[in-house]
């Protein structure tokens, strides 16, 4: 009788990176959805890590080069619209849920905490929607 070595563990996963065509597809899907949130090229713009100018200029058509921490960003972005069509049934109650106050971030809204810029203030808002949702 041969014995033969049996791995238990799985294999690390690494994701594939995001193409330049998909973030442009994520691009476009996020600025219809900062119109559905009823948000400002200003606040789009932060949320984005761009200058108001770009993100003008990138909306109208002239998209340039989406880098990692873009992509990143915009990832999170389609994960916390994805949570938040899961969890509310009627759409504009997910839509006006990004503006409305939250206890779970101190009173302030999850637009208000995805101001202050930084990747993980994304990161945040989508962690919390997908704990919600049941997505741990």
């Amino acid at each position: 009788m041969t014995l033969h070595h049996v791995t238990t563990t799985a294999p690390e996963f690494v994701p594939e990176p995001i193409t330049d065509a998909e973030a442009a597809a994520m691009f476009r899907a996020a600025v219809n959805l900062f119109g559905l949130w009823n948000i400002t090229d200003e606040e789009a713009a932060v949320l984005l890590d761009q200058p108001v100018r770009t993100y003008r200029r990138w909306k109208s058509g002239a998209l340039g080069r989406i880098n990692r921490d873009g992509k990143a960003r915009l990832s999170n972005l389609m994960g916390l619209h994805k949570g938040l069509r899961i969890i509310f049934r009627e759409p504009q109650r997910a839509y006006g849920w990004v503006k409305a106050e939250n206890a779970a971030f101190q009173g302030r809204s999850a637009l208000d905490v995805m101001l202050g810029g930084e990747l993980t203030d994304l990161m945040r808002v989508r962690r919390y929607v997908d704990a919600e949702r049941g997505g741990w």
